[in-house]
């Protein structure tokens, strides 16, 4: 399996967007082992600085089109288009390369990986290579169930989101926060992004929507899913929709089992899967909630109980929320660097821990 030096060179292209941002602070969070970090963003911000470990960054951009040589290991979050043209550059150029777009997400010769769900998907690379993060819905909603997939075998699953502004980026995050200080002064509202009005709104996901009336974001829950569970079997039902929050995406899921379950067998799972927290306290009536994800690590899980519209004990209902930012996006990318990092056992020994568990 291929393996980064002990103090790679790191690349992150997308480094002033709300994600290459929070990949700047996890790599300082983690302590993740450097011999350099270079950032690249556009054109307009070359020259900027950003502060990483007491020192200053002086930002690049690519837009003369060579190749930056030297780089061990490249974090792209910076759309669809520029991942297209440079991620297999920076490959060719000999770099590993973490993509967060949608760009190689069903690439066969791209890994698909989620570090808790697949990282066997990672044991066949001997060099240079593409590995795409997952859509950030997929990972949340799979980083909570496939604990529970793997020990009673889940036939279906329908899943409702309640996406934050957070996953279209930057942007978005400050628009919702322009119409709030709109409306607080009675002034017009600022409705670049989404073309209407979104404090006090929910509406359906901005993805393109196809023939059949599904979107991008729920074609990608049922297509990334069969990928990352290897099964074709699996069917996979979605609504995605965005809701006036700032940070960290909800999901409402239903699940229907091959065999019969218990709440008890549910939350024995849960209680030792890997990157999940649960919070489920009737008593207090809290549950996940986006404010009490938002900046975590661990997808939070609640509202845990047997679906009674599936007959013979064979169905669980949950309520699911995590941070689109980090886990839905720069910390699952560099959790997969820390697989090919010699210097980050700890690492390294929870995700075989996650492989032998399958």
């Amino acid at each position: 399996m291929l393996q980064l030096p002990r103090n790679p060179v790191v690349a992150i292209v997308g480094a002033t967007g709300a994600v290459g941002r929070e990949m700047i602070a996890i790599l300082e969070q983690r302590r993740f082992p450097l011999g350099s970090l270079r950032l690249f963003a556009s054109p307009r911000s070359r020259g900027t600085r950003i502060a990483f470990r007491a020192n200053d960054i002086v930002l690049e951009d690519l837009a003369h089109g060579a190749v930056p040589e030297g780089i061990d290991l490249a974090l792209f979050s910076a759309g669809k288009g520029i991942s297209t043209e440079w991620c297999p550059k920076f490959r060719d150029a000999g770099a590993l390369v973490i993509d967060n777009s949608s760009a190689f997400r069903a690439d066969p010769a791209c890994p698909l990986v989620v570090p808790e769900v697949n990282p066997h998907a990672l044991e066949a690379l001997g060099g240079p290579a593409i590995i795409a993060n997952p859509n950030c819905s997929t990972i949340i909603a799979l980083v909570a169930v496939t604990p529970l997939h793997r020990a009673i075998g889940i036939e279906r699953m329908v899943v409702a989101t309640y996406q934050a502004a957070s996953g279209a980026g930057a942007a978005a995050m400050e628009e919702l926060e322009s119409q709030a200080h709109a409306f607080a002064g009675a002034t017009a509202m600022n409705t670049t992004i989404f073309g209407r009005q979104y404090l006090f709104n929910v509406f359906s996901h901005n993805s393109p929507i196809g023939l059949d009336g599904s979107n991008d974001e729920e074609r990608k829950l049922l297509t990334e899913t069969r990928r990352l569970w290897e099964s074709d079997a699996v069917r996979v039902g979605a609504t995605c929709v965005r809701v006036p929050t700032l940070r960290a995406h909800a999901e409402a899921i239903h699940l229907e089992f091959a065999r019969a379950t218990s709440e008890d067998e549910i939350r024995a799972l849960l209680a030792r899967a890997p990157g999940v927290e649960i919070v489920d306290d009737r008593t207090a009536n809290r549950f996940p909630e986006p404010l009490g994800a938002a900046g975590g690590d661990a997808v939070q899980v609640g509202r845990i109980r047997m679906d009674h519209s599936v007959a013979g004990n064979r169905g669980v209902a949950l309520f699911v929320c995590g941070d689109q930012i980090r886990k839905g996006a720069a910390l699952n990318a560099i959790q997969i660097a820390e697989r090919f990092l010699p210097s980050a056992p700890t690492a390294r020994a929870a995700l075989t821990t996650v492989a032998s568990a399958r």
